[in-house]
């Protein structure tokens, strides 16, 4: 597996920046008219990479060694012949594009001719949503006649999209074609005595054409290097936490700073921000949004380090997303990606309402009207799946996407009654939705307890009040996080003896007693980095913290699930929701800090 160190703000991504030679594989923008990502690749060659010439001979980069300047900023520092080089990619907060800064010292007693710079191919533009297309139309290149410099762009009849560089000294551009793809290079030339460093930086803007592409880069010229960066590690700064292990801090904040760059997002054509599992076409269903994944995984460790933001977060979950709340998948426009009715997915949103109001004491979003509306037809959708004389609430759903054995799981009937207690309290109209909560409590307790052979009670997975249950866990919504949600105490004797079954060798997916050993399903057959998580967050702390120490995940990425034996990426690479509730737990099980229950 390639190592990849993603980057971006919240208009560009760069989700393979590649750790061996410093190249940009692929960039990415969100597209609301396309309901979904746009992804411009390379070809033979990578798209974007950095090369050096030193006394008219290449010198390759070699011995790249990498860090994240606060804790996302990726830099790196090699060697490229006789000369030291350092490179960093910064994709400033609230710019529209990126710059590649690189620079070149001469160490050495002799003097020595360089010529360095950026070179690439663009191939092609794909569209992603879960799946990839290749987009049909014409790429074009030519010397903008704003600014003289170059400028790329695909038309489909109108204009799609453009890009354009501009560097910050002296340049050439030269930009050819070669069949179907656009090669391109910009050179800078100096000469170094002993002792001397030349630095270039190249930005790079984005828009919907010409214009809005070459004047991006150019306010990113003009408001400079140093200031760029300064302002974003000061925003990086504000938002980071420190864990008191320099490790588990590390992971915590650039998995934070991917699940906020990488769950969320600015549209390029609309300028709206927009939710989603990941902006990376490496996750295998990009660039959609699920309820859950964004508001039960994502908005808690958003909430904690940028409230502003989950309030934003909120307005386009009972905006744009409303009128589908609890549809298993929908495009970034709120219309229907996947069909199915899902629980979990319906109770999310007030879920996340509630984390804000309790987190912000910000009551005044609970009165806008849009939120009074969503909340109404959630009720109106919930009621729809009651049993008419059990409160017990169906789903057709599972929370790993899957089809439901029995009708009535227990997780999701406790996230009903959490999410009822919680409308009941910050409703007063509402409270009589606290006597259907504690209804739903019951039930739970009457029909979803079963004994097992050892004549101890535990807590079924499903059940479909005929007699029918199974003994199972999902790592997506796990039984482990019943006594997290409030639903039961920790001392339970069944809470304790369901999560011991789940753990026991003898399940199937408990993955007991190996390295790396935490619960899977067979939706991923292997240990769950969510379930880790859930772990933290029950109060299995010391062999949580083990795994994520030792595991290397995605390159130090969270991802769906990771070998059992290594700790490596096995399914689900560049998951950017499952990041944000990796951090959540984190740093409810290091800092202490305490929710509403």
């Amino acid at each position: 597996m390639e190592s990849y160190l993603p980057t971006g703000n919240e208009t560009i991504s760069l989700p393979r920046l590649n750790q061996e030679n410093g190249a940009v594989e692929d960039i990415t923008f969100l597209y609301m008219a396309c309901k979904g990502l746009i992804d411009l690749r390379g070809g033979e060659d990578p798209l974007l990479a950095p090369f050096v010439e030193t006394d008219g001979r290449p010198a390759p980069l070699k011995s790249l060694q990498w860090e994240r300047l606060g804790w996302w900023v990726p830099r790196f520092c090699g060697a490229a012949g006789p000369l030291t080089v350092e490179g960093v990619l910064l994709a400033p907060t609230g710019e529209r594009g990126f710059g590649y800064r690189l620079a070149l010292y001469n160490p050495g007693p002799q003097a020595h001719t360089v010529r360095f710079g950026l070179a690439g191919c663009w191939a092609s533009a794909w569209h992603c949503v879960n799946e990839e297309k290749e987009i049909e139309g014409t790429r074009h290149v030519y010397s903008s006649g704003w600014n003289g410099g170059p400028v790329f762009d695909l038309r489909c009849g109108v204009p799609l999209f453009a890009f354009a560089p501009l560097c910050d000294t002296d340049c050439a551009a030269e930009f050819s074609r070669d069949g179907a793809s656009i090669r391109w290079r910009l050179t800078s030339e100096a000469t170094l005595a002993p002792g001397e460093s030349r630095a270039a930086v190249f930005w790079w803007g984005f828009g919907y054409e010409e214009v809005a592409a070459a004047t991006s880069a150019k306010e990113m010229l003009r408001q400079g290097w140093d200031n760029e960066l300064r302002q974003t590690l000061a925003w990086l700064d504000a938002r980071s936490t420190d864990l008191g292990d320099p490790a588990l801090t590390a992971l915590y904040n650039t998995n934070l700073f991917f699940c906020i760059h990488f769950s969320t997002g600015v549209t390029l054509d609309t300028e709206e921000l927009v939710l989603v599992t990941s902006r990376s076409p490496r996750y295998y269903v990009s660039a959609a949004y699920w309820d859950r994944d964004s508001l039960l995984w994502s908005f808690p460790a958003i909430l904690g380090a940028d409230p502003a933001l989950a309030k934003r977060m909120l307005g386009y979950v009972f905006g744009r997303q409303r009128r589908n709340l609890g549809v298993h998948s929908r495009f970034i426009d709120g219309t229907v990606l996947e069909p199915g009715f899902e629980l979990d997915e319906l109770m999310a949103p007030v879920l996340a309402l509630e984390r804000y109001v309790d987190a912000t004491g910000d009551r005044a979003v609970l009165q806008q009207e849009n939120v009074r509306q969503g909340v109404g037809e959630i009720l109106e959708k919930l009621a729809a799946r009651r049993h008419p004389e059990t409160a017990l609430y169906e789903t057709f759903l599972q929370p790993t996407d899957d089809e439901r054995v029995y009708p009535y799981l227990t997780y999701n009937n406790a996230l009903v009654w959490r999410a009822l207690s919680a409308l009941a309290r910050l409703y007063p109209e509402r409270a009589a939705l606290a006597e259907e909560a504690e209804a739903v409590r019951r039930a739970v307790r009457e029909h979803c307890v079963k004994m097992g052979e050892d004549g101890a009670p535990y807590f079924a997975w499903s059940v479909d009040l005929a007699g029918g249950s199974d003994v199972y866990d999902e790592p997506p919504g796990s039984l482990q996080l019943l006594a997290k949600l409030g639903f039961c105490e920790p001392e339970d004797p069944v809470w304790r003896n369901t999560v011991a079954m789940i753990r026991s060798p003898a399940y199937r997916y408990s993955f007991a007693g190996l390295p790396f050993a935490e619960i899977g399903c067979p939706h991923a057959p292997h240990p769950w980095l969510l379930s880790v998580a859930n772990s933290l967050l029950c109060g299995r702390v010391g062999p949580s913290l083990a795994i994520l120490h030792a595991a290397p995940m995605d390159n130090g990425i969270a991802c769906e699930s990771i070998d059992e034996y290594t700790g490596v990426c096995t399914t689900g690479e560049a998951f950017a929701t499952c990041a944000g509730f990796v951090c959540y737990a984190l740093r409810q099980a290091l800092k202490g800090e305490k929710e509403n229950a």
